[in-house]
């Protein structure tokens, strides 16, 4: 029977419906404006879009582009919750009558896909969403808040996209029956916070990094599955290439990944001159690919006959990342550098035999990590560190294998020390960022932090980078 509701009463369902749709129609009211204030004052209506489009300011591109992804986000949380009632009304316990089987569809994915035109998958994306943040009804008939109170209410107000709301409801879900219910309150809230600063890459490994530590337990099962599956193919097909198909574990994917790395970031290197270097003689045009297969093959002539280390893998070292109780337990995780997903203790024990392996318990006596003016290069037990904070870039999160440490203060100009005080992990296009548009870096032992100039942020409001992020600190996430 259908919900009804006295005179002058809306019923929470329509109210939260209409709700929706009074969001929707002003995102599209300020992509509107946004559109038109973007366009010279002689050309200020809607045209063609290509036409308008080109007489642009940049400026007015950036709050068009703004607007659009605003209003998209909103429809797809809309879009999420019709799913999620599309897919309640073709449940099993309607039988023929259910919706999706009434329209002719087989479920009610397979009819949210034709409706959408995009594939099972997003259709199925649409519907656990919104499923996951929709209200609840009770066995008395009332109605309960969302199993996810944070994403939803984030969701709703288009402050996070569909993506980031399926991370993080997916990987709740899994680790609800191991984890109390008060820790996965806090460690929503905390992802939340995460997805509405960050791009999706970013969150997704605060997302591994925190359903590691809500069920420490199920990393180890999760391990053992993985490396069960590993695999590798070859075949050779009739034009006489090989196609190698591989599916590695962690453990066994880390040390492949950095020596692989290492020897396609020394080709890169190599393309462009430094410090007043000449260019090559022979310029380098392989694909990243190219250059990828190239380096396994030199790997295998190595391992054949080569009697010396290649010189980009003299320094290459596999650096595991964990906590002295977990290693000498054995209990909880680890992350290993360059791979975003933790591994159990157990792991990090066996590659903790290999010679090769190097476990990131950084400081002692014996190990100088402060060397202010006397070397313009960080070592490397600096840059392990350095490392061991941020995480790879501390501003945009590239994989560590990609980064270099940089002084802070600069070396010639500022007369700044080779210490890790001084030091950041960056990339090359955010370490060049850095410098173009003035930010400034603070950096702790523990944390450090941008501090964007007045031009991008006036109130030039401190930005937490590097792996504080993702730490669960006191039962939160960074």
């Amino acid at each position: 029977m259908e919900e009804t509701s006295p005179p002058g009463h809306t019923a929470p369902a329509a109210q939260a419906a209409l709700h929706a749709l009074a969001a929707l129609e002003r995102e599209v009211a300020s992509l509107r404006e946004a559109w038109t204030g973007a366009m010279p004052a002689w050309g200020a209506s809607f045209g063609s879009t290509q036409f308008d489009l080109e007489q642009m300011s940049d400026p007015g591109l950036i709050r068009v582009t703004d607007a659009l992804a605003k209003t998209r986000r909103d429809i797809d949380a809309v879009l999420a919750r019709v799913a999620a009632e599309v897919a309640r009304r073709s449940g099993p316990e309607f039988g023929e009558t259910g919706l999706a089987k009434a329209q002719g569809f087989h479920n009610p994915t397979r009819l949210i896909a034709a409706s959408t035109g995009a594939s099972r998958t997003d259709a199925q994306r649409l519907i656990a969403v919104g499923t996951a943040t929709a209200e609840r009804h009770t066995f008395s008939g009332e109605r309960a808040p969302s199993r996810h109170p944070h994403v939803a209410a984030a969701l709703a107000t288009a402050a996070i996209g569909l993506d980031a709301a399926s991370a993080i409801t997916s990987m709740l879900d899994r680790a609800w029956a191991r984890a109390d219910a008060s820790r996965i309150d806090v460690v929503e809230a905390a992802l939340v916070e995460l997805a509405a600063q960050v791009p999706l890459e970013t969150l997704l490994r605060g997302v591994r990094e925190a359903e590691a530590r809500l069920d420490p337990d199920g990393v180890e099962p999760r391990d053992d599955e993985l490396r069960t599956e590993r695999s590798l193919t070859m075949r050779e097909d009739r034009h006489g290439m090989v196609h190698l198909q591989a599916r590695l574990d962690p453990e066994s994917a880390a040390p492949v990944k950095a020596a692989i790395e290492a020897l396609v970031s020394d080709a890169l290197r190599r393309r462009r001159p430094v410090d007043g270097d000449h260019a090559p003689v022979v310029d380098d045009d392989r694909s990243i690919p190219q250059i990828q297969a190239d380096a396994l093959a030199a790997l295998a002539r190595h391992t054949l006959g080569c009697t010396q280390t290649l010189t980009p893998l003299a320094k290459t070292t596999v650096v595991v990342r964990v906590d002295l109780d977990t290693l000498v337990s054995g209990l909880g995780h680890a992350n290993i550098d360059g791979l975003d997903q933790p591994v159990p203790a157990s792991t990090v024990r066996r590659m903790a035999a290999d010679a090769e392996v190097i476990p990131a318990v950084l400081g002692g006596e014996s190990l100088p990590l402060d060397l202010g003016r006397a070397a313009r290069l960080f070592t490397k037990a600096q840059r392990l560190a350095l490392g061991e904070r941020d995480g790879g870039c501390a501003s945009c999160g590239q994989n560590i294998s990609y980064v270099e440490a940089h002084h802070i203060r600069w070396w010639e100009r500022d007369a700044g020390p080779t210490d890790l005080s001084n030091g950041v992990m960056l990339c090359s296009f955010c370490h060049h960022r850095v410098h173009r548009d003035g930010w400034r870096i603070d950096a702790g032992p523990s944390e450090v932090w941008f501090i964007p100039p007045p031009h991008i942020d006036p109130d030039q409001l401190p930005r937490l980078g590097g792996r504080a992020r993702f730490e669960l600190r006191d039962g939160r996430a960074a």
